[in-house]
């Protein structure tokens, strides 16, 4: 039969037909429908007046399905709506401009992150948010930042310098003697020198989280919010440090006793020590197998099913420290999403070994298998003898509990492959704690609406 391109349809071609009934688009339109969007049309005007905004379901939608399939950048969807069938499918032949999609995903941030719960709750309804078994696992993912615009305390002194000596010759340049304010306000562009000392004290890390500042979009105003933030955790420093003079003066230890002689006097550095992101300020210098990684730790907890039931960002190296927090963070999301029952066992690798958080895990009920030495270390840690530690030693070298402890690698390990392997999420797009940790949720919330989608056509296609 020849090719007519040229050939009309006879009849108004009907999108319902141009995917088959279970096809993964559809499937999303469908889990859409099921989420409340409330938080998402509240944002919008009722009164009428301006231009009328894309339906925030289809927006959804079609941000929800191209980060299942791992198209992330907003021009690349903005190119789907035009070429992919799926996507005009979702968008009912809608052509949103990739400004658009990158503004509503700035603009609803923390509702995309809440879809996290939603979609929870849907495999929770569909049998799939087991918690007989969880797994605790982080992975570094890089930041929208380069390790080059690492700087000190120094260099990001010298640079403000440069720069206000920049507008200063500039506006020289341009208005000799004249003050520069004689023009017409509409063509008037010249620019004080920029202030690079913040009176403000800001807080630390977890209130930063709490705050979830946006990232300036000027790298100016960027270099001054490093610069900032370094003076603010050397003024910490110097306080803790006083606070803990104070307790070794006046306090007493746990068995009543005075302290021995005072700690050393503190000199603090005449200028903050640390050196800090100018791209990414919240971003952090990560450790990996590979190298350094200028990122954040991404941490997720799984079921056996690979349903990812918590998924927080750290800004910490090590992963010390965050099982407790995680844990408590799977409760929360499965209390929300429905599931009352609490976890039986939770795995994790070496780096989670922390022993008040193993005993309080412990006398809540549940298992904690975590090797006190890695993998990779020949014999055990020095001084980590008797105790909990042989305990776990002894636990693990028994055979049901080597088998249990297993299926940690098989259970987690694939959601990070398929993440950032699969779906090319190994870099995040925005910038700031509060953006990445919207993105990973969404990424996190996307692989369990895929799973969903696959548990619920495995049966069709047996």
């Amino acid at each position: 039969m020849a090719c007519d391109r040229e050939q009309a349809f006879l009849l108004p071609p009907s999108l319902d037909e141009w995917l088959p009934e279970d096809h993964f688009a559809r499937f999303v339109i469908a889990a859409v429908e099921a989420i409340d969007l409330s938080a998402f049309y509240g944002d919008y005007r009722a009164d009428g007046p301006g231009r009328p905004a894309h339906d925030p379901a289809m927006m959804v939608a079609l941000l929800v399905y191209a980060y299942a399939r791992g198209q992330r950048s907003s021009r690349v969807i903005e190119r789907g709506c035009l070429e992919d069938i799926a996507f005009r499918v979702i968008c009912a032949n809608r052509q949103p401009d990739h400004t658009t999609i990158a503004r509503f995903r700035q603009r609803h941030e923390r509702a995309l992150a809440a879809l996290f719960g939603q979609v929870l709750g849907l495999c929770a309804q569909a049998g799939l948010a087991d918690v007989a078994v969880l797994a605790v696992d982080g992975t570094k993912v890089h930041a929208n930042a380069s390790e080059r615009a690492t700087r000190d305390y120094q260099q990001l002194a010298e640079e403000a310098l440069k720069e206000a000596a920049e507008v200063d010759a500039a506006d020289d340049e341009r208005f000799g003697d004249r003050r520069g304010d004689e023009l017409p306000a509409e063509l008037a562009t010249a620019q004080g020198r920029k202030k690079w000392l913040e009176a403000a004290r800001r807080r630390l890390d977890a209130q930063r989280e709490q705050e979830a500042r946006p990232i300036p979009q000027s790298r100016a105003a960027r270099v001054r919010e490093a610069k900032r933030r370094l003076e603010e955790e050397l003024a910490t420093e110097v306080r803790a440090n006083a606070a803990y003079e104070a307790y070794r003066a006046t306090g007493r230890m746990k068995n009543g006793r005075r302290f021995g002689s005072p700690p050393k006097p503190y000199t603090p550095p005449e200028q903050p020590a640390g050196k800090i992101n100018v791209t990414d300020p919240d971003s952090r210098t990560l450790k990996t197998p590979r190298g350094f990684l200028q990122g954040y730790n991404a941490q997720a907890v799984c079921n056996e099913q690979q349903i990812v039931v918590a998924a927080e960002v750290s800004v910490s190296s090590a992963d010390f420290g965050q099982m407790g927090p995680m844990i408590d963070k799977a409760r929360a999301e499965l209390a929300a999403a429905g599931v009352t029952e609490s976890p039986g066992i939770v795995l994790a690798d070496a780096g989670y070994w922390h022993g008040e958080q193993i005993d309080e895990l412990m006398g809540q009920g549940v298992q904690v298998l975590i090797p006190p030495d890695a993998d990779k270390r020949r014999g055990t840690r020095p001084g980590w003898d008797g105790g909990r530690y042989a305990f776990m030693r002894n636990v693990l070298d028994t055979p049901a509990g080597g088998e249990l402890y297993a299926q940690r690698q098989r259970m987690i390990e694939p959601v990070f492959a398929d993440t950032k392997f699969n779906r090319r999420a190994d870099r995040f797009l925005r910038r700031g704690r509060a953006a990445a940790r919207s993105e990973w949720r969404l990424i996190t919330a996307t692989g369990n609406l895929l799973k969903l989608w696959r548990h619920a056509t495995a049966p069709a296609a047996a």
